[in-house]
């Protein structure tokens, strides 16, 4: 059986109202039948009540004078009552006196009286009264009593009763079905309407009003519902075709200008690297060829324009690759991060004077990127972190990372010179630096770098610093 909850509308009124009224006609019939039979038993002990009050009046005499056939007489006039079975009247002695039974042959022998009062068992009702003549008891007469006739007449009562519910029942249902229709039809109406919306979209449906009642009034504002969401969507869809046009237009607009930027960056890379090469060359040429006419100062200015002309060379690849970023496709592979830093390690190995390095690395876990770039990441950061921890006596770096929330997070810290914290948003923006070129060399691209290409992957970069205290850099990865 299907649960009551999960039953159509229909059939849940139906069975509810059929519930109440089976509930109301059982209890008033059961109350009805009660109360007819116990007002029919004490009518019936009254009856015999009275009965045996008339005989036991009449009875005094036979008693008194000893006259058994005056009392077998009297009790004879019982044949007029078909329910009294049996009569016997005692003696004051308790003895038998006489004795009246319809059934003559199936008499049965009474010894001794019963106590005053009545019983009933089954379908027999037993009564036994005093006999009394002016305050003295004479004898006791008992009553037998037949109310097998009450108890047919309430199996027929019964009857009735069950086939008054079956007729009600029916009549209850076919009205109860004539009646509901007008409300399920109404909520099955605005169902069906509303499961044909939600499997089809289609937002032009309509439910069908049946009446200006309540339901009416319920299906009005649902197909009021309807043509404001039918609306809406046409307006919405007008936006969108609106909005296409406009992303293709402005993504039309911005590959050009992309195409455009990659144009002049690689047409000014040509013409800076041209005269750079120029100056470097003919720096070249006055250190060889007139190096005996120059003096020191003049030796000190040549050098210092081949070194600016190299740092300028290394901007222009900076800018390059940062340029290139924004375009390079992003093939994410399984990356051993602990492979990746030992191997930037050891390109830096020239560079920096690892006898004055105390490296601590822990356990890198591996990460879904690009190789290359997050190569990149590790290169800039960890020449960071020597960099500014270069001057100390003994630098400290450690490496590690862990996961955190569904993220991968990796940090580099050095115990160098650090930065002041509230400038530490401005460390990932292109060209912005917290040092001057005269303490630390750079361009100011590096960290910009490492921001573009950990959120090209979908993380995040931070850094966290004392000034004199050392720095913190830390990105994060999709886990």
């Amino acid at each position: 059986l299907m649960p009551f909850r999960t039953l159509p509308i229909r059939k849940r009124l139906l069975r509810v109202i059929l519930v109440i009224n089976g509930v109301v006609l059982t209890v008033a019939c059961t109350a009805f039948f009660l109360y007819e039979y116990y007002n029919s038993r004490s009518n019936t002990l009254n009856k015999v009540s009275a009965i045996g009050q008339i005989i036991a009046t009449n009875s005094t005499a036979a008693l008194a004078f000893d006259n058994k056939d005056d009392a077998t007489e009297i009790l004879t006039a019982l044949k007029a009552e078909p329910h009294v079975e049996m009569a016997v009247l005692f003696d004051e002695r308790g003895t038998q006196f006489s004795l009246y039974g319809r059934d003559t042959t199936m008499l049965p022998l009474i010894p001794h009286p019963l106590p005053e009062g009545h019983r009933i068992k089954g379908s027999i009702l037993e009564l036994a009264l005093p006999v009394m003549l002016n305050g003295h008891r004479l004898g006791t007469l008992y009553l037998r009593s037949n109310m097998g006739a009450m108890h047919q007449r309430f199996q027929l009562y019964a009857t009735i009763v069950v086939v008054v519910m079956v007729l009600s029942f029916l009549l209850s249902l076919a009205l109860v079905r004539w009646l509901t229709r007008s409300i399920s039809d109404s909520i099955l109406s605005l169902s069906k309407t509303a499961a044909v919306i939600s499997q089809k979209h289609d937002y032009s449906v309509r439910a069908g009003k049946m009446g200006n009642d309540e339901m009416g009034g319920l299906t009005d504002a649902f197909n009021h519902m309807l043509d404001t969401i039918q609306t809406q969507n046409r307006t919405l869809r007008q936006f969108n075709r609106t909005l296409e046009q406009k992303v293709q237009q402005r993504t039309a607009e911005l590959e050009y200008a992309n195409k455009e930027l990659e144009s002049f960056t690689y047409s000014v890379s040509h013409d800076l690297r041209a005269p750079l090469r120029a100056i470097i060359g003919y720096t070249a040429i006055l250190e060889e060829d007139y190096s005996d006419k120059l003096d020191d100062e003049g030796k000190r200015i040549t050098s210092v324009i081949k070194n600016n002309t190299l740092k300028m060379g290394q901007l222009i690849d900076d800018l390059l690759a940062f340029s290139r970023m924004t375009r390079q496709e992003v093939n994410r592979e399984t990356v051993d991060m602990c492979a990746v830093v030992q191997e930037v390690k050891d390109s830096l190995a020239g560079d920096y004077d690892y006898s004055r390095v105390d490296w601590q690395i822990v356990a890198l876990p591996q990460a879904a990127a690009n190789p290359g770039l997050i190569q990149q990441v590790w290169m800039n950061l960890i020449a960071n972190a020597l960099k500014y921890s270069s001057k100390k006596e003994k630098a400290l770096i450690q490496i590690g990372g862990y996961q955190q929330e569904g993220k991968l997070v990796y940090f580099v810290k050095d115990n160098g010179v650090g930065f002041n914290q509230q400038y530490g948003h401005k460390l990932f923006k292109i060209f912005q630096r917290l040092h001057s070129m005269e303490e630390f060399e750079g361009t100011g691209v590096g960290l910009a770098l490492v921001h573009k290409i950990v959120a090209r992957h979908g993380g995040e970069v931070w850094a966290e610093a004392q000034e004199n205290k050392g720095a913190a850099f830390y990105f994060s990865l999709p886990a």
